[in-house]
């Protein structure tokens, strides 16, 4: 019996270090963008103006939330996984209204030409 007690007063005393022992935190590594990129990035002068929250295939619209002014006639890029493409803006509603300009924070209708996806930025050319 004694021999027991012994064993369970071990396994209790480890336990307890185990949890008193702080854990270990992981570095991450920050990686440095490579040149090409960003030059690449302040080549074109790209303005991020919204992302794609929604598309609504059988009208060709999607649902953009704009971080950016936006107005009829402005020349767009929209870019994503698998969508890359430009067009000129000439449809936008907000509640089923048409509009001329949108401001930053509206979530707006759009007419695209091509189908969008969730998360595809658009960028004003």
């Amino acid at each position: 019996m004694a021999t027991k007690k012994r064993c369970l007063k071990k396994n209790i005393k480890k336990r307890v270090v185990k949890k008193t022992k702080p854990k270990k935190s992981k570095r991450i590594k920050k990686l440095k963008p490579s040149l090409k990129i960003t030059k690449k990035i302040t080549k074109t002068k790209e303005k991020v103006v919204g992302i794609v929250t929604h598309y609504f295939p059988k009208v060709s619209a999607g649902v953009i939330k704009l971080k950016a002014p936006l107005a009829l006639g402005d020349n767009i890029k929209i870019k994503g996984h698998t969508t890359d493409f430009t067009q000129t803006v000439t449809s936008m509603q907000i509640n089923h209204v048409p509009i001329q300009k949108a401001k930053r924070g509206e979530e707006i209708g759009l007419l695209v030409n091509s189908r969008v996806r969730k998360n595809d930025l658009v960028y004003k050319i």
